[in-house]
C-alpha cells in the first residue's frame, strides 16, 4: 500500500498545477528574465524564484531552460498564426483586403507581444538544432501564406509588382521590425501604425484597383 501510495503521489501534479497558475507564472518569469539577461545569462533557479515556485515545481512543467525557451517561442508563434488566420477568415477573397488583414494582424501582434517578438529575434539562434528546425518549419507557414495572397493579387491583375518574392520579404521585414522601435503610449497609436503599414504594403505590391464598371445610362 505504501509503495502504491508513493507511486500515485509521484503521478499527481503539484498543487500549483491544480491551481492552474504555475505554468503561467513560470512562462511570465522566463519571458522577463530571458528578455533582461538573455538566454545564456538566465538561470533556471532565478526563473523559478521569479515565478514564486520551487525548482521541483518548475521541473514538473519544463525540463530546463532549453525547453522553456522553445515553449515561449512556440506559444508566441501560435498566437501570431491564430491572429492572421482569424483575420483572413473574415477578409473575403479580394487580395487587397486579404493583404490588409494579414498586415493588420501582424502589426497588432508585434505590438501586443513586443517582448516575445524581440525574444524570437535575439534568442532563436539558441535553440538546439532539432528544436530550431521544427520551429522554423512551422514559422515558415506565415511567409507562405503571405506569398499566396500576393501571387493571387498578381494573377488577378490587382497587384502589379514584377517581384512578388521580394515584395513578400519586404512586407514581413518591415512588420517584424516594429518590435525593435515601437513605443507603446507614444505619439503613434496602434490604429495609425496599422493604417500606415497597410498603405506601405499595398504600395510595395503596386496595388492597382480594377476600374469600376460604369452603369448603363437609363433612357
Amino acid at each position: 500500500m505504501g509503495t502504491r501510495g508513493t507511486a500515485e503521489a509521484a503521478d499527481r501534479p503539484p498543487k500549483a498545477v491544480t491551481r492552474g497558475n504555475g505554468l503561467a507564472a513560470i512562462m511570465q518569469s522566463a519571458r522577463g528574465i530571458f528578455a533582461e539577461r538573455g538566454y545564456h545569462g538566465a538561470s533556471i533557479r532565478d526563473i523559478a524564484k521569479g515565478a514564486g515556485l520551487s525548482l521541483s515545481v518548475l521541473y514538473y512543467y519544463h525540463a530546463g531552460k532549453q525547453e522553456l525557451l522553445h515553449a515561449l517561442l512556440e506559444d508566441a508563434l501560435d498566437d501570431c498564426r491564430r491572429g492572421c488566420e482569424t483575420a483572413l477568415a473574415t477578409a473575403g477573397d479580394d487580395p487587397a483586403a486579404r493583404l490588409g488583414a494579414f498586415v493588420q494582424a501582424t502589426v497588432e501582434y508585434r505590438v501586443r507581444r513586443q517582448v516575445d517578438s524581440l525574444l524570437a529575434l535575439r534568442e532563436l539562434r539558441n535553440l538546439e538544432p532539432e528544436r530550431l528546425e521544427r520551429f522554423v518549419e512551422r514559422r515558415d507557414a506565415l511567409p507562405k501564406l503571405l506569398h499566396e495572397i500576393i501571387d493571387d493579387g498578381v494573377a488577378r491583375g490587382v497587384f502589379a509588382t514584377p517581384h512578388p518574392d521580394e515584395a513578400q520579404r519586404a512586407i514581413l521585414a518591415m512588420c517584424n521590425a516594429i518590435a525593435q522601435w515601437y513605443q507603446p503610449g507614444g505619439d503613434l497609436s496602434v490604429t495609425d501604425l496599422v493604417e500606415r503599414y497597410v498603405h506601405l504594403a499595398l504600395t510595395v505590391v503596386q496595388h492597382s484597383p480594377p476600374p469600376r464598371r460604369s452603369r448603363p445610362k437609363s433612357r
